[in-house]
């Protein structure tokens, strides 16, 4: 029911709002990156956390990563394997033109090796990120390829 009710929200909603329909989701270790996805618009809002819990999922299941810290990085929920220091940070945001991403440093390969695996799955944002349509189906398999590279860029 929750997920019904999550669908149907237009705008933006108040703090205890947000507070009463992610219960069941993992809590958000800052308050200010709470704060930001607060602000996206519900249907952006429901795309990120689920990429959000995807990179949880990840962290946890893939050998040598450990800790994965949440912040704010450039305004954006911002994921850094804080203990061991394995990976680069993923980013989450809401590009200019609409629907929702996730980035990687642009210093690293993560994208451009992601892009030579599936060169035409995805939009990609130049070496920085992948952008997703609202509605558009995620092959979440193929993304979790690109956090498990991103949690691990460190390890190779």
């Amino acid at each position: 029911m929750a997920a019904r009710q999550r669908m149907t929200l237009t705008g933006k909603v108040s703090a205890a709002r947000f507070l009463d329909m992610f219960e069941q989701r993992r809590p958000f270790q800052d308050a200010n990156v709470q704060s930001v996805f607060a602000a996206y618009p519900s249907a952006t809002r429901d795309a990120l956390l689920d990429l959000r819990e995807v990179i949880f999922q990840m962290a946890a299941t893939t050998t040598g990563v450990g800790r994965v810290e949440e912040t704010l990085k450039w305004g954006q929920p911002a994921y850094l394997t804080s203990e061991p220091k394995s990976g680069s940070t993923i980013r989450l945001g809401r590009p200019k033109s609409g629907g929702f991403a996730i980035y990687a440093h642009c210093q690293t390969t993560i994208i451009s090796d992601f892009r030579s695996l599936f060169p035409h799955d995805f939009i990609y944002d130049g070496n920085r990120g992948v952008q997703f349509e609202i509605g558009q189906a995620v092959p979440v398999e193929k993304v979790r390829l690109l956090i498990a590279s991103a949690l691990t860029y460190h390890l190779k």
